[in-house]
């Protein structure tokens, strides 16, 4: 499917500004979809057939009622001989009304054609589309909405709406639905849905009443005459206590003035409740990284301290060899301690990794350099902790065994791969490759078993090992960790 851009760019004249402002339109037309409780439809000429045909550039459907056209509708191209309407709206660039029928079927339909300009210039229409068997029963809140719409359809046909900005979206950000508070140009009310009035108790109002201000009833009054003000939608979350309010002001133009404003409201109250609980699990969370951390380091300096006592080299070589691989593990839960939530970035882990095994594997007489490249992103935890011991384990590997004391310019490449499901991580030397007949499934050495289990057992991964001027050794695990059913 095309999007607007590319259809108005391709079948219409619009560009530059004007199709900026149909834009703003499709993106702040909502609130009308719900007030009319009608789909609504955006249409622009097709270029050198002004007048005659038109295509539909967008279409919104109304949670506060049925919708009219289940099907998408964009990109269908619409004549004046379907729709005579659009083409009398167009020439005649005033508001029409009328009975028809429904795009691409033969029910029958009320419209209301909206010339849209923009700096005085016709450039497309909005339709308001009811199914005549959908008809509502009207009473004071439809008769009210009704009203409103036609306002912001005269603002509309006026280029006073959408406002000329870019609204910035809002979490859970208010409709029609949530609740509607109808103001004159002096903040009196002049109606509120039910649900703005449950609103209103929850913040502790209860002395609404029909044209008394918004100040006088206790209701912060701030963003309504800035939206007047300004001629400018303005948002705020008002919080009282455990309540919180999100707030939305658009103000409704006449003859360049602001003759009042219509607010939606909603109570976000669980959604904050929520926020906070997430904020206060979230920082849990961390604090059980961090106590985690702390104690692998405690453990790994202890096993440092008994090494000292040691007396048989084969059994310093396993304590330190012990203390290296817990030291891999801490560096992860560091790491976890500093993230939001249960991921983290796996190059922070590796870097580390790598600094610790260049460091402890170096000296003045034989120094090997490790690099590192590509990205791995961001992996949950479960998957970071045991790849980190099996990268920690492979680069131990080379030090050990890839390069003699001697060894000049003695490097171990470090590179990361991520595609949309897996993530791939080679550790590549210069030294001496593998043995001869060496096999990853004879080998009896304690770092490559781990490595083994780690992989095709708790990740689910694969392994590969071969020269290439060197030793390659690819890994590659899922990113995901496969659930255990129980």
């Amino acid at each position: 499917m095309s999007t607007l851009d590319e259809l108005a760019l391709a079948r219409t004249s619009l560009a530059g500004r004007e199709l900026l402002h149909v834009e703003r339109l499709v993106a702040s037309w909502e609130p009308l979809a719900d007030l009319s409780f009608s789909d609504m439809l955006l249409l622009a000429p097709i270029v050198g057939e002004e007048g005659h045909r038109f295509v539909v550039l967008a279409q919104v459907r109304p949670v506060t009622g049925q919708t009219t056209y289940p099907q998408d509708l964009v990109g269908t191209v619409v004549d004046e001989v379907e729709r005579p309407l659009l083409a009398r709206c167009w020439r005649s660039g005033a508001i029409v009304k009328g009975d028809t029928t429904t795009i691409g079927f033969k029910d029958r339909v009320r419209v209301q054609a909206i010339p849209v300009r923009h700096a005085g210039r016709l450039i497309g229409l909005a339709t308001r589309e009811e199914a005549m068997t959908l008809a509502r029963r009207s009473g004071e809140l439809e008769r009210t909405y009704f009203d409103v719409f036609d306002s912001f359809a005269r603002m509309m046909s006026d280029g006073e709406f959408p406002f000329d900005v870019d609204e910035i979206e809002m979490e859970g950000a208010p409709r029609v639905g949530d609740g509607v508070i109808v103001i004159d140009e002096a903040t009196r009310v002049r109606f509120a849905s039910p649900n703005a009035v449950s609103s209103l108790h929850r913040m502790g109002i209860h002395a609404y009443a029909r044209t008394q201000r918004l100040g006088e009833i206790g209701f912060d009054d701030a963003a309504a005459y800035s939206a007047m003000l300004l001629h400018l939608p303005v948002a705020e979350e008002i919080e009282r206590g455990e309540v919180s309010v999100l707030v939305r002001v658009l103000p409704m133009i006449e003859s360049g003035e602001a003759a009042g404003a219509l607010i939606l409201v909603r109570d976000v109250s669980d959604l904050r409740r929520r926020d906070r609980m997430l904020l206060s699990k979230d920082a849990t969370i961390r604090e059980i990284h961090h106590r985690v951390k702390n104690n692998l380091q405690t453990i790994a300096s202890l096993l440092r301290l008994q090494g000292r006592r040691l007396r048989s080299p084969e059994a310093r070589a396993a304590i330190v060899e012990s203390e290296r691989r817990i030291r891999s593990i801490a560096i992860v839960h560091e790491t976890l301690s500093r993230e939001a939530g249960d991921v983290v970035a796996f190059n922070d882990i590796v870097r580390p990794l790598a600094r610790l095994v260049e460091e402890t594997a170096s000296s003045p007489e034989h120094v090997i350099r490790f690099k590192v490249e590509g990205d791995a992103g961001e992996l949950p935890g479960e998957v970071a902790t045991p790849l980190a011991v099996v990268l920690n384990e492979l680069m131990q590997n080379a030090v050990d065994h890839a390069f003699p004391a001697s060894a000049p310019d003695a490097r171990v490449e470090v590179v990361l791969e991520r595609a949309d499901d897996h993530v791939e991580v080679e550790v590549r030397d210069n030294g001496a490759g593998l043995p001869n007949e060496f096999t990853l499934d004879g080998s009896r050495g304690l770092g490559l078993s781990i490595v083994q289990t780690l992989v095709t057992s708790e990740l689910q991964g694969s392994i590969e090992m071969h020269d290439d001027d060197g030793t390659s050794v690819r890994v590659r695990v899922p990113v995901e960790m496969p659930r255990v059913e129980l």
